[in-house]
């Protein structure tokens, strides 16, 4: 590998994490154009209408996450859906990049975020990704497509090939601050 890139996470944005999706749990919307209700008992608010792709099923996922090792050897790429993540129990670090023209990750648009409890990310179908728990286990409800689950996991536990998603070994080492 060549000389390593070192990532220090940012707290979560929207303008931040827009080159790799939207950013989940902004606040209370109230904008004329949303869809918003607020009273004393309850408030609700559009945040993001989540895309599957053609034709295929929505599926809510529970993930815990629980590995610590801040050096990052590959990252993960959904190439029809997008995929939401949201940490229920605790803090994620999430590590994004970009496609290059090619399809791979593009390095030079490496960043890593801090997830607090309760806000969430929604990945652009192409995003490249990998998550680290800085301590225990951090349980988090994602949204996905139902087909790139069963994809990814027969590729995971059978060695077939994968067609919705993508693993790739990076050309060089990153190491994350935890």
């Amino acid at each position: 590998m060549n000389t390593s890139i070192n990532l220090v996470p940012q707290p979560l944005s929207p303008e931040a994490f827009e080159p790799y999706g939207w950013m989940l749990g902004k606040g209370l919307a109230t904008a004329p154009a949303t869809a918003a209700f607020s009273n004393a008992a309850t408030d609700f608010w559009h945040e993001h209408a989540f895309d599957t792709g053609q034709s295929d099923q929505t599926e809510v996922l529970w993930v815990n996450y629980r590995i610590q090792d801040p050096i990052i050897t590959t990252l993960e790429n959904h190439l029809l859906t997008q995929q939401a993540l949201i940490p229920l129990t605790g803090e994620v670090i999430h590590i994004v990049a970009e496609s290059t023209a090619e399809g791979g990750p593009d390095l030079s648009t490496l960043q890593a975020f801090r997830i607090a409890q309760g806000q969430g990310v929604c990945m652009r179908p192409g995003c490249w990704h990998s998550s680290r728990v800085a301590e225990g286990e951090v349980t988090c409800l994602m949204l996905t497509r139902m087909s790139t689950t069963v994809d990814l996991v027969a590729h995971l536990n059978e060695g077939k090939p994968a067609v919705e998603s993508e693993l790739r070994p990076l050309e060089q080492s990153v190491l994350v601050s935890l």
